[in-house]
């Protein structure tokens, strides 16, 4: 790994870290802010599982860990594709729940909100983009079509192959034909 991909890695990953280690030690503080949320949510959660807890203090908590585990998993370049996309897909709640800067109709609170809502975007971006890095590899993408048309190559030349023997063993069998024995 580069120098400048771990450390991006670590900057990037910071964030979930600590935020995600403050919200598990204290997920009483966010409550209030993710119930709206965990209310959508709650539904969902007990047609998949009814026997997984839906209570609003311990999704908040989950949600924690989650990025916890995560940002470690970023920061130390461990499933760093997967890690990124799982982080994303927690920022999303957490955006919608913290950062509602269109509920406010104080200017203040709801530039607020709204600049926290734009760093939020920002970093599902950067997540993104995280995902997305193959550190220098071929990707997924181009290692299947790669394959594919090596495949194609092989077969092409086996197919050319074959129809030459063919041809020689008919000439073969022609020959054999005409001679006398």
């Amino acid at each position: 790994m580069t120098p400048v991909r771990f450390l991006a890695r670590a900057m990037l990953s910071s964030v979930f870290v600590i935020s995600g280690a403050r919200s598990f030690a204290n997920p009483e503080r966010l409550v209030p802010v993710a119930k709206p949320v965990t209310d959508r949510v709650t539904p969902l959660l007990e047609r998949v599982d009814p026997r997984v807890p839906t209570d609003t203090a311990t999704l908040v908590r989950a949600n924690a860990a989650i990025q916890v585990g995560a940002g470690l998993m970023l920061a130390t370049g461990r499933f760093t594709r997967p890690a990124a996309l799982v982080l994303a897909g927690t920022m999303v709640p957490v955006t919608l729940a913290g950062h509602a800067f269109w509920q406010y109709d104080d200017p203040a609170q709801r530039k607020g909100n709204q600049i926290h809502f734009m760093k939020n975007i920002g970093l599902i971006g950067g997540l993104l983009l995280a995902a997305a890095d193959t550190q220098g590899k071929p990707g997924l993408h181009w290692r299947a079509g790669h394959r594919i048309g090596h495949s194609r190559r092989s077969v092409s030349r086996a197919v050319r192959t074959a129809r030459r023997e063919a041809r020689i063993a008919a000439l073969a069998a022609t020959t054999a034909r005409r001679l006398p024995g």
